[in-house]
């Protein structure tokens, strides 16, 4: 899979980790030259014409903190965290989508890497081990404990999540959350728990999710997934039976479906027997990658 085709991945920022760690370096970039990425709480500003919306450091309030977020053409880049700013882990809303669906490919990877980076700052104030607030530090990669007894250091999270396609012969396993709108099906996902390796994980979230047990997993692809911090894990892998035992705790409905099913799903076709997930998502990259197989 090509990683410049999934949405989220491949921005044209130089993320130039070499300055974080440099105070006067840093500083020197926080100059009038300087870029503030514009976010509506953490929703993008977007023009008329679908592009970001970039300011000068001048636009951040006094009392906010600014993470580092690159360097682009020689430019500092920044993002503003506002002390008011709230945290989310909600998933995007239709409005949010359509405002990312204007962006360009680089944009929308900008875009998401200073979501994921602010959500975390704004969810992170305190420390995890003794409860005191901590401070940003290292250009806002990292979060300290203002407790001298503490000191504890904090680092942006990512939460590894594998999402699967299964297949026994020749047919592929989708599921359906109740979140999902009408008749759209997807790959199966799921959290890598502590201990586990990813095909641990992509074995037990099946037979849990569908009671179906598979062998060998293979790796297909990854894609940041800004709601709020995850890598979403995209593998492959063969079902040792067919019979279901959906949890419908976890999903709708889960079926199997036939290689002409999948192609016309991916096709629009919306005689169709499902919808397929959004180009966005590397559930999409991951149904078009096994129909070329």
């Amino acid at each position: 899979m090509t990683i410049g085709a999934i949405a989220f991945a491949g921005a044209g920022l130089d993320r130039a980790d070499h300055i974080r760690s440099d105070p006067d370096r840093l500083a020197a970039l926080m100059d009038w030259r300087a870029r503030l990425l514009r976010l509506d709480g953490l929703d993008p500003e977007v023009t008329p014409d679908g592009a970001l919306v970039w300011g000068t450091l001048a636009d951040a309030a006094p009392e906010s903190e600014l993470v580092f977020l690159g360097l682009m053409g020689g430019k500092g880049c920044f993002a503003e965290v506002s002390p008011r700013l709230i945290g989310s882990v909600a998933p995007a809303n239709p409005r949010l989508w359509a405002a990312m669906s204007s962006l360009s490919h680089e944009e929308l990877a900008t875009y998401g890497a200073a979501r994921s980076l602010v959500d975390w700052h704004a969810r992170h104030r305190y420390c995890a081990r003794c409860g005191n607030p901590t401070v940003l530090a290292k250009g806002g990669w990292q979060r300290n404990c203002t407790n001298d007894v503490c000191k504890a250091e904090h680092y942006p999270r990512v939460d590894p999540v594998t999402i699967m396609l299964v297949e026994h012969d020749g047919r592929l396993l989708l599921g359906r959350q109740p979140r999902f709108p009408p008749r759209r099906f997807s790959a199966l996902a799921g959290f890598v728990e502590p201990g586990e390796s990813i095909e641990e994980a992509v074995a037990r979230e099946v037979l849990e999710e569908a009671g179906v047990a598979v062998g060998q997993v293979s790796y297909v692809g990854s894609q940041p997934w800004p709601f709020p911090s995850s890598l979403m894990i995209g593998c492959y892998a063969q079902a040792l039976g067919d019979v279901l035992t959906v949890d419908h705790t976890e999903l709708e409905e889960a079926d199997w479906f036939s290689r002409a099913e999948v192609a016309a799903a991916m096709a629009g076709d919306e005689d169709g027997r499902f919808i397929a997930p959004p180009p966005q998502a590397i559930a999409h990259h991951l149904l078009k990658w096994w129909l070329e197989q």
